[in-house]
């Protein structure tokens, strides 16, 4: 019964993913003409949102080479330019695609509530030749309750394309919750979240997810700056903070109740399974801690515990516990040994947009790293590479460094998130590959316990390749590696590969 349950979950699940990165047409489309007649007036085109909307999104084209017309926009709710829920906004003609809802709305435009009823999108038209005859398309879409953050397509294009290792920061804290940084006469005041992207473009990575506690209203300011930041993709995010656990959830900006223990939300499994409703990722956080006055909930202490199978990720570094008794290591392979693939991840936890250097209460940004093995740097790519577990962790954030483990069987390859069927007596071939790691060796572990591996797992040169042989019993295991620096300490941590399960 466990194991039907089990399946009919990934099933469904399945399910909504494809549902959530199939091709996202137009709901609704328009088409007209502007002429002479229409110089220096104002036009307004009608279309009907439907109940249950919570997210309209415009794409308006014309061509103005040919006729050198001159359209501008705007956008009117139901109230038109009365009442509370009328104008939403004017871009004039800075703007060809733009959307608005509850949590966030482009710039120009306001958030706010979507009210189903008749709308109108404003035309300006400051210059419009006397023989001018110019077509115009609008492409209308109608987002849903429960809509990844990356819907419509067309508000969120690749960044990048092309299959890469792309290196991010997964957990860091503005002005929207408790980030605090310097002012410029050295008061302690709320960070804003414009200094968490510029400190990322520094640190050189390639995307970042923004984790305020239980509030997602850092979206807004993020829909401002991703164009002007159009190198580093900005992941929505949130952590979700509660008094027995704290774990983010990666990819939506819809709400979603926090309040484990009261009557809604009894048990951290109902979070969990509201979570899956929005095609996010959801990690549970540094679940090592201690847990009191100083951080109230920051051990995970979930009672009863959480449905695992509704859990994509594990933090496993944290700031810089790697290697500590703070470790997020034994938690993660506790579940990997209970049979669930969880991938593990890192993030700095980050505080304070201009630490420069870590200490106590104050990591910086991008230490660790979490790299992502993607076929694009793009939100559903990155978030379809964590839940794949093609991740490996660069403890030190090194920005360099590589880790990369495959392994092969008669008929079989696999790499790291994958699962390789061995039978009994079955010799596996398993290649570990490092750059920029001189001096350093790898550690093998199975099933949470040391693999020894030859010479002690030396790695030679800044672009090694080390090969081990394994003998399957036809059971299930699972194998990763590590890197480590000629003192022990970590450096590099892989994910799992997965035999006979």
């Amino acid at each position: 019964m466990r194991c039907r349950l089990a399946l009919l979950l990934l099933a469904l699940s399945a399910a909504a993913y494809a549902r959530a990165n199939g091709a996202d047409k137009p709901d609704l489309t328009l088409h007209g003409e502007v002429s002479g007649k229409d110089h220096q007036t104002y036009r307004l085109i009608p279309f009907d949102v439907p109940a249950g909307t919570t997210r309209v999104t415009v794409q308006f084209d014309y061509d103005n080479k040919t006729d050198h017309t001159t359209i501008d926009l705007g956008l009117l709710g139901p109230d038109g330019f009365r009442g509370q829920d009328g104008f939403r906004g004017w871009s004039g003609g800075t703007k060809r695609v733009f959307t608005v809802s509850a949590t966030d709305a482009t710039p120009s435009y306001l958030p706010g509530a979507i009210r189903p009823g008749r709308w109108q999108l404003l035309l300006g038209l400051p210059n419009v030749r006397p023989d001018a005859h110019t077509p115009y398309d609008v492409k209308v879409w109608f987002g849903q309750a429960g809509d990844p953050a990356w819907k419509p397509d067309v508000l969120n294009p690749p960044l990048r394309t092309g299959t890469a290792w792309y290196r991010g920061d997964l957990h860091m804290h503005t002005a929207h919750s408790d980030g605090q940084c310097n002012s410029q006469s050295g008061k302690r005041v709320s960070c804003p979240l414009f200094l968490t992207v510029q400190a990322a473009v520094a640190r050189h990575l390639d995307f970042i997810a923004i984790t305020d506690h239980n509030t997602v209203s850092h979206t807004n300011a993020m829909r401002e700056l991703q164009p002007y930041f159009d190198q580093l993709l900005l992941i929505p995010g949130r952590e979700i903070t509660t008094f027995t656990g704290h774990a983010n959830l990666f990819g939506s900006s819809e709400p979603l109740d926090f309040r484990v223990g009261s009557k809604d939300v009894p048990d951290w499994t109902t979070v969990a399974r509201n979570a899956a409703a929005l095609h996010g990722v959801l990690s549970i956080n540094h679940a090592i801690r201690p847990s009191g006055e100083i951080c109230m909930g920051c051990g995970w202490t979930a009672k009863p515990p959480i449905d695992m199978r509704l859990v994509q990720a594990v933090e496993i570094v944290n700031d810089g516990d790697a290697g500590s008794v703070m470790s997020g290591i034994p938690f993660w392979e506790q579940q990997l040994n209970a049979g669930y693939h969880v991938t593990g991840i890192g993030g700095s936890d980050n505080h304070d947009a201009g630490a420069t250097e870590a200490r106590p209460g104050s990591s910086t940004i991008g230490h660790p790293t979490t790299a992502v093995h993607a076929e694009a740097l793009s939100m559903p790519a990155i978030l379809e590479g964590v839940r794949a577990g093609q991740v490996f962790v660069d403890v030190q954030g090194s920005g360099d460094r590589v880790l990369e483990f495959s392994a092969s069987t008669m008929g079989g390859e696999a790499s790291m998130g994958d699962s390789l069927q061995a039978k009994a007596g079955a010799a596996v071939r398993f290649t570990l590959h490092a750059t920029h790691a001189a001096g350093a060796h790898a550690v093998g572990v199975l099933d949470g316990k040391a693999l020894p591996l030859a010479d002690g797992g030396k790695l030679d040169g800044d672009d090694a390749h080390l090969d081990f042989d394994w003998t399957s019993d036809g059971k299930p295991h699972w194998l990763r590696v590590e890197v480590r620096g000629a003192d022990g300490a970590p450096w590099l941590y892989g994910n799992p590969i997965y035999v006979n399960r």
